[in-house]
């Protein structure tokens, strides 16, 4: 963690003063730094600083929050300490943040580098066909990952997809792992939506995800604006990206989730 600490401090071009412990992520380290001119950043490594960079610097762009992109290299990410004291009642706040990141468009599905969870890779580039881009690189990119029983009914859900998302929705910019651990909250307020893995999509995706390990309140919704006809139905599709991830980083804990979800989806 020491090393890490250097590291943000020497890209910053100045010297070290202390470290403040903070908690990480299971997939990637975490420090505070204090600086002799008294400047405090948060120092962060992970599969790739310079994409997770782009991605904040995105996220920014769009005017919902996320912290400021200090500097970085291909070893860590040094970014602004925000404050997150903690809340309850941000669930409007949150609506309007996502709201704002949603807004921003893409010309085409997908993003210009792929990205990672730890060892799981993140597939990207660009495609015209959302339903096309969601089964490959989002469905079918987990097969030779599975077992054969549960590959057989993604495989199925998959070639299916065609026929049960939207054709064309708009590509809106996606924060691409909206849970709430990923969300800082200052009093009443969301100060920074963190963790990134961007590309641009159905905002659908984001939405079941933000369900998937907890629930907005009803202020939420209200904020960010009415859900779009059969919303409710696809739910299940877009929260199994991240369920086989998850199966896949931590293992059989989440074969229930993804087998609860496939039934849901009709597979």
């Amino acid at each position: 963690m020491t090393r890490l600490a250097e590291i943000g401090a020497a890209l910053l071009g100045e010297r070290l003063v202390r470290t403040r412990p903070m908690g990480g992520g299971d997939l990637s380290s975490l420090v505070g730094i204090v600086l002799a001119d008294g400047r405090e950043a948060v120092v962060k490594d992970g599969p790739d600083p310079l994409a997770e960079a782009a991605m904040l610097r995105a996220i920014r762009a769009s005017g919902a929050p996320a912290p400021a992109v200090l500097a970085a290299d291909a070893r860590a990410l040094v970014m602004e300490r925000l404050p997150a004291q903690g809340a309850r009642g941000a669930d409007a706040d949150l609506g309007r943040a996502v709201a704002r990141l949603h807004a921003a468009t893409g010309a085409r599905y997908g993003w210009d580098r792929d990205y990672a969870f730890g060892p799981v890779a993140i597939r990207n580039g660009w495609s015209t066909v959302w339903a096309a881009f969601f089964a490959e690189r989002r469905l079918a990119c987990h097969l030779p990952y599975l077992e054969p029983g549960l590959a057989r009914r993604v495989e199925a859900l998959a070639a299916a997809l065609p026929g049960r998302l939207p054709a064309n929705p708009r590509p809106a910019l996606l924060h691409g792992d909206l849970w709430g651990g990923n969300v800082l909250l200052d009093g009443p307020r969301v100060s920074g939506l963190i963790d990134p893995a961007c590309y641009h999509g159905h905002a659908e995706v984001d939405l079941a995800m933000l369900s998937l390990f907890g629930q907005p309140g009803s202020s939420f919704r209200e904020a960010y604006g009415p859900a779009e006809p059969s919303f409710a139905e696809r739910v299940p599709i877009y929260q199994l990206w991240p369920a086989l991830v998850h199966l896949r980083l931590f293992g059989g804990g989440y074969r229930g989730m993804v087998e609860t979800l496939l039934t849901a989806a009709g597979a």
